[in-house]
């Protein structure tokens, strides 16, 4: 009797640290998951003239046609570069909207804004707020 209760007892230690560890395993996978639809995510303005490559670290679908770019979201075309935080890109209107600390660069000018606006398919840029602007 006595050896089948301390065998009975181990095997339940055994068990309650197998089902502890799997407990731990699975609360580790579920906080890496985020709540990023997109990683890394690529897009692009076009009209006759220009391109305008957007790239960002991470992105959320807000409905079909507008995402969330967020983290390190740079516009780059041969004329220019955009750089922000946070920016509402719609790819059916090809607009693109940011209400962050932004940099614009170019061969001689660097503009720093409040946020801006890319409407008119890339051809035109509105700066939000107090900007400064830096001609060479």
């Amino acid at each position: 009797m006595l050896g089948i209760s301390v065998a009975l007892t181990f095997i339940v230690i055994i068990f309650s640290k197998q089902i502890s560890i799997k407990n731990i395993n699975l609360s580790v996978i579920q906080n890496n998951l985020s709540n990023i639809d997109i990683s890394e995510p690529k897009f692009a303005i076009s009209n006759d003239s220009k391109k305008i490559h957007i790239t960002a670290k991470e992105g959320n679908f807000l409905n079909n046609d507008k995402i969330l770019l967020n983290k390190k979201v740079k516009f780059k075309s041969n004329d220019f570069s955009i750089e922000t935080d946070k920016v509402v890109f719609d790819r059916n209107k090809q607009t693109a909207e940011s209400r962050s600390k932004s940099i614009f660069k170019s061969k001689n000018t660097t503009i720093s804004s409040d946020g801006f606006n890319i409407y008119d398919n890339g051809k035109k840029i509105i700066f939000y707020g107090n900007s400064l602007i830096v001609l060479k």
